[in-house]
């Protein structure tokens, strides 16, 4: 199985000096050393012996300061000979689609046949929309025509688009993919709604999952999608998964790290997102599911949230790591899965190293032996046995 990486460049202490715009005041970490650091631990990827490289999009506050995915990808895979390259995810509701098409094109050149797989997403974040200029409500039909566009760019050498939000005159993207085809087939969508999932799975997507229930729960997801692709003629596919790991010498100090860093996370999430904001999004289009999310976040102690995400998580000794793992790909049938280091912003880099190096040396080399299989009962297939129930 394929193991890759992620991280979050995140400023997790800015946080208050942010929301309070004291702009007099300096910050108690650097935007630039948060970069600094991140560029380090990017560069160990590689030589560790991962096999790819993941970028998130997020702007406009400490919570992910990547601003974008694409650009973030083209510095490391100048940086690499050997590693592959995925987005976690491009948000197409933000951007021109045209534009970002031309810079899926580039990259993909650039790589010179390394693999580029296109995580997408819808976003949720009200300050993004809003800076955007983009009306949150429209995410789902934004992203949905945008994906068009993308899928015209990619295939046709000469296209047009007449859409609700986009009117294209005949262009051309240049330079032309490698292999339009691998691009599209690569294509995921991250989701935490049950709407998504059927909208993606009709539109010919993949599955990119990033823990926000039981891994047990993923069974009946990947059934679920697997089964709308089947009735649409096509093969069935398994997810890409994104996992947290501390990976140390004590459970102790594993459980430690996991516990604080996912606590700070959490945090981080809701200032960004402020999803205890159950009426808002009850009130947006498309968002229903989020607001029934706020208001189980209204019902707990953020020390409970963040027991109850840092738990399923990889922690303890490399051993541990190793069958909990194990356990995540069984429970979600992961072709591939994306490993998170530094957990929170709040983590010192050299933590995330000393988890990352340890990794690589005791963990790793299991996981490439890993067959990433997915059972048959879990393929969609009309003689595929249902799930069994708990």
């Amino acid at each position: 199985m394929k193991v890759g990486v992620h991280f979050n460049y995140q400023n997790y202490s800015d946080w208050d000096r942010f929301e309070a715009q004291a702009v007099s005041q300096e910050p108690q970490i650097s935007d630039q050393q948060v970069y600094e650091e991140e560029i380090h631990l990017g560069g160990l990827v590689e030589p560790l012996g991962f096999d790819s490289y993941w970028c998130i999009d997020h702007h406009f506050s400490p919570y992910i300061m990547t601003s974008g995915a694409m650009q973030n990808l083209t510095y490391f895979a100048g940086k690499t000979e050997r590693i592959d390259f995925g987005t976690m995810v491009i948000v197409l509701p933000w951007y021109d689609p045209v534009a970002i098409t031309e810079q899926i094109t580039v990259l993909d050149n650039m790589l010179q046949g390394r693999k580029l797989t296109l995580g997408l997403g819808r976003g949720a974040a009200k300050r993004e929309f809003e800076a955007f200029r983009s009306p949150m409500g429209e995410s789902r039909d934004r992203f949905m025509e945008s994906l068009e566009v993308v899928r015209k760019g990619l295939t046709q050498e000469f296209f047009s688009h007449e859409g609700d939000f986009y009117t294209i005159p005949e262009t051309t993207i240049r330079p032309r993919p490698r292999n339009p085809e691998e691009l599209l087939s690569s294509m995921r969508v991250a989701w935490i709604s049950p709407e998504t999932l059927e909208i993606a799975a009709n539109a010919g997507l993949g599955m990119l999952f990033t823990n926000s229930k039981k891994w047990e729960e993923y069974q009946a997801d990947v059934l679920h999608f697997n089964q709308i692709r089947v009735a649409n003629g096509w093969e069935p596919k398994q997810p890409t998964v994104v996992a947290n790991v501390a990976c140390f010498d004590t459970e102790e100090e594993a459980w430690d790290v996991m516990l604080e860093h996912t606590g700070k996370f959490q945090e981080s999430v809701e200032r960004h997102y402020h999803f205890s904001e159950s009426a808002r999004f009850a009130a947006t289009k498309g968002y229903k599911y989020y607001a029934e999310f706020g208001k189980t976040n209204e019902k707990t102690t953020p020390e409970q949230r963040a027991q109850f995400a840092a738990m399923p998580q990889a922690w303890g000794t490399p051993d541990q790591v190793i069958e909990k793992l194990k356990h995540i790909q069984q429970m979600t049938a992961a072709e591939e899965m994306i490993m998170n280091f530094r957990i929170s912003g709040g983590m010192p880099a050299e933590t995330a190293e000393r988890s990352m190096r340890l990794f690589a040396s005791d963990v790793l080399p299991a996981l490439h032996e890993l067959e990433g299989t997915m059972p048959e009962e879990l393929s969609g297939r009309p003689a595929a046995e249902a799930v069994p129930a708990d």
